[in-house]
C-alpha cells in the first residue's frame, strides 16, 4: 500500500508526488519540479528516505528540483533511456527558451518499457508512453498510474515540441485505454481523474 502527496510546484503548476511504501516507510517522488519547502519538510518528517525520483520526462517544468534533492537525500534516479538526450540539453527540454539554468544531474537507471521499481514492498512499473516526448512515460503501482504529461482529465499533452509525436501520442493513449481494470490517474498538471472516466470523456480514448 502506498500514500501519495500532491505538490503544486514550480513556474506553470507541475504536479509533484511524494510516495510512500506505507509498510517499509521509503520514499519516491515523481517530477520534482522545482525547489519547495512543504515538499523537502514533508521528506524530512518522515525520515528523509527518499529511495527514488521517478521523471515521467525530461521538459524543464519536471526536472528543476532534481539536483537539489540528490543532493540532500542521494536518491536513486530513474527515467526513459529514451529521455537522456533531452533531459541534457537546454533546446529540447526547453529550459533554453525560458532563460532558465538547471543544474546537471544524473539519470542512474534508465528504463525500458516495462522495467519495475521496487519502493519497499510496491513495486512500480514503468509503461513507455511517447508521444509528448519520444521518452514519455507512466509509472504503475498498485491501482494508480503516474501519467506526466501523456494523460490528462479529458486531454492529453501537447505534441508540438522536439521529439514531440501525435502519431505516437494516440498509440500511447490507446495503450492506457487498453489497461484493464480502472485505475486512479495522477497527472502532471490539473485535476486528477481515473481511467473509466478518460475512457468515458476522453475525446482522444475514442
Amino acid at each position: 500500500m502506498i500514500k501519495i502527496m500532491c505538490f503544486v510546484i514550480g513556474m506553470i503548476g507541475t504536479n509533484c508526488y511524494l510516495i510512500e511504501d506505507e509498510k517499509s516507510g521509503e520514499l519516491a517522488v515523481v517530477d520534482p519540479a522545482d525547489h519547495s519547502d512543504q515538499l523537502l519538510q514533508e521528506i524530512d518528517k518522515r525520515g528523509g528516505k527518499l529511495s527514488f525520483i521517478l521523471l515521467t520526462h525530461g521538459h524543464y517544468d519536471h526536472i528543476i528540483g532534481v539536483a537539489e534533492l540528490c543532493e540532500r537525500y542521494h536518491p536513486t534516479v530513474c527515467a526513459s533511456e529514451k529521455e537522456l538526450m533531452l533531459i541534457s540539453e537546454p533546446s529540447y527540454n526547453l529550459s533554453k527558451n525560458h532563460g532558465i539554468t538547471i543544474k546537471p544531474f544524473t539519470v542512474d537507471r534508465p528504463l525500458k518499457d516495462g522495467d519495475t521499481v521496487k519502493l519497499g514492498e510496491s513495486e512500480f512499473r514503468f509503461m513507455l508512453t511517447p508521444g509528448h516526448t519520444m521518452g514519455s512515460g507512466c509509472y504503475i503501482v498498485d491501482d494508480s498510474i503516474f501519467s506526466g504529461d501523456t494523460l490528462f482529465c479529458t486531454s492529453v499533452g501537447r505534441t508540438d515540441f522536439p521529439t514531440s509525436s501525435m502519431r505516437d501520442m494516440m498509440q500511447s493513449v490507446s495503450r492506457l485505454k487498453n489497461l484493464e481494470g480502472d485505475y486512479d490517474v495522477y497527472p502532471g498538471h490539473d485535476i486528477f481523474t481515473t481511467l473509466d472516466r478518460e475512457r468515458k470523456y476522453n475525446p482522444f480514448m475514442q
